[in-house]
């Protein structure tokens, strides 16, 4: 995201850099090839995850990988975009493609953003970081995750200059819920973007079976405790009676494992959070107080109060729902069913896009988030209404198999696969690619 106050010039280097991506990345890799160096990540969709597979632990796998109950939800996003087969046109006479687009009233460099993902210290410590590095590199904004391994702040000066949204899940404590707010404001953040779909985790059997939940090791809740407001309530959880569990739990050596792994994730020295009771606190606090179960329209409805920030809710399926929360403030909606990571046998996302488009028309901005695996993908799901989209686990795949170097690697064939399919189907920017004819759906 370029916002009105950042030089022109800037923005027009990404929108460019992305402009000509297909040709110029095809021109590297072959060029490359002469001298027999081949990319160091695979550039389709299957091997890319079988490497990224290879490259993980059996934890990390299942929580980035693994999906509510059975797959099936999974399967349905991929299903609906294998059912989706747009119709190139011929002779069209287009030279060049424009990939920008505009939300909210600023410039994007292209229609995708990378979508939050939590915990992602199970890949590498530095994750966010690391991927907020490629996201700028590649001009593309990311959204930081609530759920995050690095402080919001330190994660948006490393994504700057393409930008960052900032996911919200709503706490049970409404303090921290402002707290929140006013650092993702204070960070510059394009938009906030409340996760509406995880007000209870789903049945998630890959992690179940290995009994991991990586935020009761001290992973994925940086946003949390770098936040003076939930200090606050940890400090107030040690005072009160109760606040070490330690006797609910087997002296074992996983259990030692666990909490090394929490002290090392708490800021400051391990030495000094092993020694200390804050750090086992902080993970109880987190675990009774992340998300609200009680998350309900007229909660939602106070944000246009709370922030200035363009307010985007995540996880709508339904029509009603998509209908109801623009009527309560919502200047977007992303349609999602969280990588279906949450009710099994779910409508895929696609579908549910294709659905709400025809029920509230061209007006709303809608984003599409679950299944998208290449820019092919991107392609279909803008065709069929979606105005960007959010791109999920591919980069934390890349960033699994090469670091920071293949979350870039990963961004880059995305949209250089988007920008050649526009160029094959004679779309010269985001909207004519609305007019490309899918067939295969109702």
């Amino acid at each position: 995201m370029v916002s009105r106050s950042d030089t022109q010039s800037t923005f027009l280097s990404l929108a460019s850099a992305v402009a000509g991506a297909g040709r110029a990345r095809q021109d590297r890799i072959y060029r490359a090839g002469v001298s027999g160096l081949r990319p160091s990540v695979p550039t389709d969709a299957a091997g890319l995850e079988g490497a990224a597979r290879r490259h993980m632990s059996r934890k990390a796998w299942a929580y980035v990988a693994g999906g509510a109950g059975e797959g099936r939800t999974m399967d349905a996003n991929r299903e609906s975009f294998y059912r989706h087969r747009l119709v190139p046109r011929m002779a069209h006479g287009v030279k060049e493609r424009d990939l920008t687009v505009s939300l909210f009233g600023e410039d994007y460099a292209s229609p995708v953003l990378l979508a939050p993902i939590g915990a992602s210290a199970l890949v590498d410590k530095d994750a966010d970081l690391l991927t907020a590095r490629a996201a700028a590199a590649t001009g593309v904004s990311m959204v930081i995750s609530n759920q995050g391994c690095s402080p919001l702040e330190d994660t948006a000066a490393a994504a700057a200059p393409a930008g960052h949204w900032f996911q919200l899940y709503w706490s049970t404590d409404e303090e921290l819920v402002d707290s929140l707010i006013r650092r993702a404001e204070a960070s510059g953040a394009g938009a906030l973007v409340v996760t509406l779909d995880t007000t209870v985790l789903g049945w998630r059997p890959q992690d179940l079976t290995l009994g991991s939940l990586p935020f009761s090791r001290g992973q994925g809740i940086a946003q949390y405790t770098s936040d003076s407001r939930y200090m606050d309530m940890v400090r107030t959880k040690i005072r009160g009676a109760g606040s070490d569990s330690s006797g609910d739990v087997r002296i074992t050596p996983a259990a030692a494992a666990s909490l090394l792994s929490i002290a090392r994730h708490h800021p400051g020295r391990t030495l000094r959070n092993l020694l200390s009771p804050e750090p086992r606190a902080a993970v109880e606090t987190f675990l009774g107080t992340y998300s609200n179960p009680g998350l309900d329209w007229d909660m939602l409805a106070t944000l246009k109060d709370r922030t200035s920030l363009p307010v985007v809710f995540k996880g709508i399926l339904d029509p009603e729902d998509a209908e109801r929360a623009f009527a309560v403030g919502a200047d977007a909606v992303v349609v999602s069913n969280h990588g279906g990571r949450q009710v099994d046998g779910s409508v895929s996302s696609l579908d549910a896009l294709i659905e709400i488009r025809r029920h509230l028309g061209d007006e709303p901005t809608l984003l599409l988030d679950s299944g998208i695996r290449t820019g092919r993908d991107v392609a279909v799901a803008l065709a069929l209404g979606a105005d960007a989209v959010l791109l999920g686990r591919p980069w934390m795949y890349g960033l699994a198999v090469a670091g920071r170097r293949g979350a870039e690697e990963v961004i880059q064939n995305v949209l250089a696969e988007l920008e050649l399919t526009m160029a094959l189907c004679g779309a010269k920017n985001v909207a004519g690619l609305r007019g490309t004819r899918v067939v295969g759906h109702a």
